[in-house]
Parts: structure tokens; C-alpha cells; sequence
């Protein structure tokens, strides 16, 4: 099935680029290219896109409220581009429906892996974004822990699941840390975002901090050494 896509971003150089990697896929079409949220969100609507690629700063609707309405509106997925030194929005974002984020240094193949994931229903994001999210946003001078009577709702091993998950593992870590098959693990994602009433693995990670359940300012996704994806599997090579 060929993934359609809509690439939006204000500046025609960086949406041309983006458009051109994707477009030359076999398996994506670049149905549209946009200057701005607002053109963002008719072109998905017209063309009936599965995968949006959104600059997070856009002129007349930035790339937030345009991931809101996109994901409001149907079945497209978004995928934001942020340089995320200069965006203070990106945790926004996240609430707005978002399913991955991206540097805007982002390399040709992770580009495409992206797109590729976010299609099938999965979410991403870049493995520095995935660090520095979790630490500047959920950290206790800016958000302080917000207890969340659902978590008494997990089982053990899907409590266990979710700390996990927010260490920034992968089902297969998952799977072998838990002495567990990958089945098991997936029915345990499951449950958890089930119960939690949560869309996907980065809203599970940020809610483990904001709900108290991993300390922010403690080990990161990825680990001391930073070398994980954070919450996903690192892009096919």
C-alpha cells in the first residue's frame, strides 16, 4: 500500500528537500507540499493523507494546532519537525496528537524509516528529542509529579512494563528483560495504554513522569550513556 503524504513547512527549501526523499520511495507519494498549518490541514483533508510532516513553527497555524485538528479530524498520523533548541512547544505537541518528532538534521534513511513507522500505527521519536523531552518537560520545577488513580489499575508486570517503556526500552529489551516472549510484552503495552487511556509509547513514557512513577533528573531513555533510541527501536539500516 502506498503511504500518501502531506509535507508542511514554511521554509520551500528545507519542504522541497523533505519531499524530494519521500517522493522517490516505492512505497510513499508526496501528495501535497505546504507553506502553513492552515494549508496543512486542507491538503490532508483533500488528499486524504495518511502521514503529515509538520514544522513545528509555521506562519497563520503553526504546526501544533495543525497536528490538533489533523488528528481530530480522521485516521492521518502526524510527524513533527523541530530543531527543538528553539522550540518551547514541543511538549504541547504530544496532547495535540502527535505520533513522532524529528530533527530537522534528520538523515535521508531515518526520514523515511519515520514516515514508514508513523504509517503503520507505530510512534518515534529522535533519540536526542526522546532525552531532552523527557528532562526539560517533566521535570519537577517545571511540572511537578500529578498522582494518576489509573496506575493502581496495572498489574504488577504492566507497572514494570511502563517503567520500562519510560527507560526507554524496546519490546525485545522488554521481552528479555522480563524473561518474557515479544507476545507477551505487546499484550502488556496493550493493556497498559488501554488502562492508562493513552494513544501510544510516548505519551506511556511521559505520563510515567509526570505521574511520579520515574523520577525526572534520574537515568534518561537510552540509558547513562544515551545510546538508546529512547522509547523505540533504532531506525532499520
Amino acid at each position: 500500500m502506498t503511504i500518501r503524504v502531506v509535507v508542511a513547512d514554511d521554509q520551500e527549501l528545507v519542504r522541497s528537500g523533505f519531499a524530494m526523499i519521500l517522493d522517490v520511495q516505492p512505497d510513499i507519494e508526496v501528495v501535497a507540499e505546504a507553506g502553513d498549518g492552515a494549508e496543512a490541514v486542507e491538503a490532508v483533508r483533500r488528499h486524504g493523507a495518511d502521514v503529515a510532516l509538520l514544522d513545528v513553527r509555521m506562519p497563520r497555524l503553526d504546526g501544533i494546532e495543525a497536528c490538533r485538528a489533523i488528528t481530530a479530524a480522521g485516521v492521518c498520523r502526524t510527524v513533527m519537525l523541530t530543531t527543538f533548541d528553539s522550540d518551547e512547544y514541543v511538549y504541547e505537541a504530544l496532547h495535540a496528537g502527535a505520533s513522532g518528532f524529528l530533527l530537522k538534521d534528520v538523515r535521508r534513511d531515518d526520514l523515511v524509516h519515520a514516515v514508514r513507522v508513523v504509517a503503520r500505527g507505530d510512534s518515534l521519536l529522535a533519540p536526542s528529542v526522546a532525552r531532552r523531552l523527557v528532562e526539560q518537560y517533566t521535570r519537577p520545577a517545571a511540572r511537578p509529579p500529578r498522582p494518576d488513580p489509573r496506575l493502581d489499575e496495572l498489574t504488577g508486570r504492566e507497572r514494570q512494563t511502563l517503567l520500562l517503556l519510560a527507560r526507554g526500552m524496546s519490546n525485545a529489551e522488554i521481552a528479555a528483560e522480563l524473561v518474557v516472549s515479544d507476545h507477551t510484552v505487546k499484550t502488556h503495552v496493550g493493556n497498559v495504554l488501554a488502562k492508562l487511556g493513552l494513544r501510544d509509547r510516548i505519551q506511556a513514557v511521559i505520563c510515567a513522569y509526570e505521574t511520579g512513577l520515574v523520577a525526572a533528573g534520574g537515568t534518561p531513555p537510552g540509558g547513562p550513556s544515551g545510546g538508546s533510541s529512547g522509547p523505540f527501536p533504532p531506525p532499520r539500516r
